[in-house]
C-alpha cells in the first residue's frame, strides 16, 4: 500500500459540486492499494498515519503525531499512486488493485484510523474528485508498506 501524505491547515474533497469530506488541521492522505496488499498492509498504513511524527513541537522538531495535535485525516483513494512510468510515455497500472480488492482494504485503513480515535473524512472511491488543500509547511511525505522507498 502506498500513500502520499501532506500536512494541511485544511483540506476538502468535492464530488459533483458537493463537498463530501473536509478537515481542518491534520493530514491529507492519498492512498493507493497494490495488487499484493492485504489487511496487514492496511493496518500498518493506518498505524503509520496515526503515529508518524510530522508535526512540530515547541522546539520546532518533528516530534508530534496527528493524534498528539488532535488533528484529523482526509483519506482519498488514488490508484494512480501505483502507476509505473519507467517505460514508454503512458503509465502502466498493472500493480493497482482492482476495486473488489482495493475497496475493502481502503475501508480497513479508514476503520483502523477511527478505531485509534482519529477524526476521519473520506473521498468517494472511484469518483472524479476535486481535492482542495492548504498545505502546512509544506510537508509532503511518501509511505509504502512494502518499503519500496
Amino acid at each position: 500500500m502506498r500513500a502520499v501524505i501532506q500536512r494541511v491547515r485544511e483540506a476538502s474533497v468535492v464530488v459533483d459540486g458537493a463537498t463530501i469530506g473536509a478537515i481542518g488541521h491534520g493530514l491529507l492522505a492519498f492512498v493507493g492499494v497494490d495488487v499484493d496488499d492485504d489487511e496487514k498492509d492496511a493496518i500498518q498504513m493506518a498505524e503509520k498515519l496515526v503515529f508518524l511524527r510530522c508535526f512540530q513541537d515547541e522546539a520546532s522538531k518533528f516530534n508530534l503525531s496527528v493524534q498528539d495535535v488532535n488533528g484529523s485525516v482526509l483519506v482519498i483513494s488514488q490508484f494512480t499512486l501505483l502507476g509505473d512510468c519507467r517505460k514508454g510515455r503512458r503509465p502502466s497500472f498493472t500493480q493497482a488493485a482492482r476495486p473488489e480488492t482495493a475497496i475493502p482494504l481502503y475501508e480497513t485503513v479508514i476503520r483502523e484510523l477511527r478505531a485509534r480515535g482519529v477524526t476521519v473524512a473520506v473521498g468517494s472511491f472511484g469518483a472524479h474528485m476535486d481535492v482542495r488543500l492548504l498545505n502546512d509547511g509544506p510537508v509532503t511525505l511518501l509511505i509504502d508498506t512494502k518499503k519500496v522507498f
